[in-house]
């Protein structure tokens, strides 16, 4: 009860002395003023609570409040240089946005777009992590692959509470990224939460290069496995996992691993393709939108590998396409997956370029596995659970990798 009482009374002490300032302005200009109020007001009653789906805002919504507001704050705001027009665009357009409450929707000034279309590209600089926003929460989905953010040990599913010492409850996805960039060579210490214990983690921000694939031959029992790493489903992905399935096919491997681990996703068609290098037939995944119908996307009918045994491994950092992927082989019951409950990200966004170098990313869609399960609610569960510990990462110990060649030289 002192903690509840102690914030509303840093609440209403702001706003009193708020209202004394207001009261000296208004008796040397309370009639210039009291009609641009009103209007104000007018406009708030008419303008708020429709719940009405608006098809052509520009013609059937009237912005005349966030014009006044700009008028006034022309007028009459102390430090009339801060207003830059561009800034306040932007910030007026990412406040739309962020009404919707929807952490993958999101408005990208000029240089969070850059970093965005870069980290897809596999270039970026900063720790090299993909975040979420969950239940007003920044949650850890997975460091990338070789970052400075899987060197310090940092998990899928840590909360991070802290950024440099400072909290961050009630911040959104952006605040939260922006305070954790920064040059290279540059500390940044992250407060996580995992499993109920608070935890100091010190990351050295770095360049991150992250390749799309990796590929290599595993000896294992007699027997000789191909293992296909997908860092990203980006630009490159399907063409880079094409000529290294075809290498190893090439190669006469006996079983082949797909491992999207700590994979956080990226572009549905290239989730799509690489299906269809491994199915001879069916659905990949149901995409279903506003209008409620769904959207089915088939295989190609030109696979490469459509007979290889195959493991597919997944952990907690596995979201998005990784899981799209999962599932359809899952389901198809072509490949074992092997590993620990997927992140569950299961909606489709559009990225829409704008002008000044700006876009925005939209939820346009939600997806189900070839089955019906829905992602979202429920990710992949494996067909083989195995854990895998922070302690065995650090020491290069892999149960899961060593299930799946396992079976694999098994012929299963």
């Amino acid at each position: 009860m002192k903690t509840f009482l102690k914030n509303i009374t840093l609440i209403i002490l702001p706003v009193g002395t708020l209202f004394l300032g207001m009261q000296v302005g208004m008796s040397y200009e309370r009639q210039q003023l009291a009609h641009e109020y009103t209007a104000m007001e007018e406009i708030f009653d008419g303008n708020l609570g429709t719940g009405t789906v608006i098809t052509d805002p520009e013609k059937e919504v009237d912005i005349t409040l966030l014009w006044s507001v700009w008028r006034l704050l022309s007028k009459h705001y102390i430090s009339p240089e801060n207003m830059d027009v561009t800034t306040m665009v932007q910030g007026a357009t990412e406040g739309i946005v962020k009404t919707l409450n929807d952490p993958y929707t999101v408005f990208m000034p000029p240089q969070e777009n850059k970093e965005f279309k870069q980290s897809l590209n596999g270039n970026l600089q900063g720790i090299g992590a993909e975040l979420t926003l969950r239940e007003k929460q920044i949650v850890i989905v997975a460091p990338l692959k070789g970052s400075p953010a899987e060197a310090a040990g940092l998990l899928p599913e840590d909360v991070i509470t802290h950024i440099d010492g400072n909290p961050i409850e009630g911040f959104t996805l952006g605040d939260a990224v922006e305070l954790i960039r920064g040059p290279k060579g540059t500390d940044v210490t992250l407060t996580v939460q995992r499993k109920g214990s608070p935890l100091d983690i010190t990351i050295t921000r770095d360049d991150i290069k992250v390749p799309s694939t990796e590929s290599e031959i595993i000896e294992y029992d007699g027997k000789r496995i191909g293992k296909v790493s997908l860092n990203r489903f980006g630009d490159t992905t399907s063409k880079e996992v094409r000529e290294e399935v075809e290498e190893l096919m090439e190669a006469n491997v006996d079983g082949m691993i797909i491992d999207v681990r700590f994979n956080g996703g990226g572009y549905l068609d290239a989730a799509v393709d690489l299906a269809s290098m491994f199915l001879s037939q069916g659905k990949v995944v149901s995409v279903t939108r506003r209008t409620g119908e769904p959207t089915n996307h088939y295989v190609s009918g030109s696979p490469i590998a459509p007979d290889v045994p195959l493991a597919v491994l997944i952990n907690e950092g596995s979201a998005s396409a990784s899981e799209i992927l999962a599932g359809a082989l899952q389901d198809a019951s072509r490949a074992t997956v092997i590993g620990k409950q997927s992140f569950g990200k299961g909606t489709v966004q559009e990225v829409f370029d704008l002008p000044g170098g700006t876009s925005i990313r939209i939820t346009t869609a939600h997806w189900l596995t070839p089955n019906g399960i829905d992602i979202g609610k429920e990710g992949i569960t494996p067909d083989i659970e195995v854990e895998r510990t922070q302690e065995q990462m650090q020491a290069d110990e892999d149960p899961q990798l060593n299930t799946a060649l396992e079976l694999l030289s098994k012929g299963e």
